[in-house]
């Protein structure tokens, strides 16, 4: 599997997490980095923990040897397994930097802003700036933060 910041499927944020969009039986393809930074922070198995040797890795890491391209999705994980606090809150963005790090040691930005927040009880708003070759991009996440007990 490569990671791709070119033309792919578009898979965007719903209520009930990503979605794809067909249109007279043809998926929509978008491009930027919309779908790359969805799979980025969702799109690993969300019980990886993020730890080298956790075995609950998405299959596609196994045989993966661009480090760039291993979806490990630390925020799907800690958004599950974490309760909301203010310590909580911050590990979550430093997680988020982690999972679009590739981002910035592929090339395909020059810098990533995450601000992470909880304005409402079991809710955490996801504000990502990145900007590539002077170009910001935005992207806004509206995330359940639904840890299990």
């Amino acid at each position: 599997m490569t990671m791709s910041y070119g033309a792919d499927v578009r898979l965007f944020q719903t209520p009930d997490d990503g979605e794809i969009n067909v249109v007279n039986g043809v998926v929509e393809m978008g491009g930027g980095l919309e779908t790359a930074v969805y799979l980025s922070l969702f799109g690993g198995n969300e019980d990886d923990s993020g730890a080298q040797e956790d075995p609950n890795q998405w299959w596609g890491n196994r045989d993966e040897t661009n480090g760039s391209a291993i979806l490990r999705s630390e925020t799907q994980y800690l958004l599950r397994s974490l309760p909301v606090t203010l310590p909580n809150i911050v590990r979550l963005r430093d997680a988020v930097n982690r999972d679009l790090q590739w981002l910035i040691d592929d090339g395909a930005a020059n810098n990533i802003t995450v601000v992470v927040s909880s304005p409402v009880v079991n809710k955490v708003h996801i504000d990502i700036t990145i900007t590539a070759e002077g170009v910001e991009s935005n992207f806004k996440y509206v995330e359940n933060w639904k840890m299990r007990s």
